[in-house]
């Protein structure tokens, strides 16, 4: 029998779509509903088929995996696993690790589960569940794993820039007026994900605004550790470039990656979304 499995969501981003430990890896996904039906996985529509307004008709919903689709992962990895970890999107985001937490409350005998709370998603909970599968691979034991995520969850930070609120309104971010009246202004509304909560923290009203207010967030560090890019559909090729490039010669030391934002989280925040994440270097004082 196998020692530990690593179970995530499919909000989660990878630095690469292989990696170690990714044999003792499971990905668990949302049910995704538009239109008041259930979008088959096998059949996933791409960003660009989403219309950039939400509205009652198209009625996104990103459904978190069941308390009962979780016991029963859980029953049958105990067949196969002494231990699971379960990692998961921000539980200020989604119900997914609420459910899991309440799946494991009723579950009786092995395996061990032990789940931790990414207070991220996308990249953010990608990275935890990348270091996590690496360390298993080397033998560590589930007390050394949780240490290491959670000093890591500490250093993580990431911003995004919506530049409509509808899909956040049905994400039930928002309520409809404020969903409205944000995309009346035509105004790009800056995001933070802090302590798991998505949290505003700024509004700009053009595209150059964007690329500064996303290099001022990178010139807060002095040394990252990992960086990451996440686009929706694409706001504009220069500011892309222009982050890029401000990336790699400030931060040419850091591991970066750019993504193609999943349809998960295309669900919650809007298409046209952009993302950053960073992981700060841990200090050695």
């Amino acid at each position: 029998m196998n020692s530990i499995c690593i179970v995530t969501d499919n909000t989660a981003q990878f630095i690469t779509k292989s990696f170690v430990g990714k044999n003792n890896t499971r990905i668990v996904p949302f049910t995704i509903e538009l239109n008041g039906q259930p979008v088959p996985q096998e059949n996933s529509i791409s960003l660009d088929e989403l219309p950039p307004v939400a509205t009652a008709e198209l009625n996104p919903r990103l459904i978190s995996p069941s308390r009962e689709l979780f016991r029963q992962l859980f029953l049958d990895l105990g067949d196969e696993y002494n231990e699971v970890i379960g990692i998961f999107s921000s539980s200020k985001l989604t119900d997914c690790f609420e459910n899991a937490k309440a799946a494991v409350s009723s579950q009786l005998g092995s395996p061990k589960i032990l789940l931790i709370d990414s207070l991220s998603t996308s990249f953010g909970l990608g990275y935890l569940v990348q270091i996590a599968a690496e360390a298993v691979t080397k033998g560590a034991n589930c007390i050394d794993i949780e240490r290491k995520l959670r000093n890591i969850i500490q250093r993580t930070y990431s911003i995004f820039c919506v530049p409509g609120l509808s899909y956040l309104h049905y994400s039930g971010f928002l309520d409809q007026a404020q969903a409205i009246i944000g995309d009346m202004l035509g105004v790009y509304s800056i995001f933070a994900i802090e302590e798991g909560f998505l949290t505003p923290v700024e509004k700009v009203r053009s595209r150059r605004n964007i690329l500064l207010y996303f290099q001022e967030f990178l010139d807060e560090f002095e040394k990252l550790e990992s960086l990451a890019l996440i686009q929706g559909v694409p706001i504009g090729t220069q500011e892309i470039r222009t982050i890029r490039e401000h990336i790699r010669s400030n931060f040419h030391n850091s591991i970066y990656s750019e993504h193609v934002m999943n349809l998960p989280l295309a669900l919650l925040f809007g298409p046209q979304s952009l993302g950053l994440f960073a992981i700060e270097k841990e200090s050695n004082f």
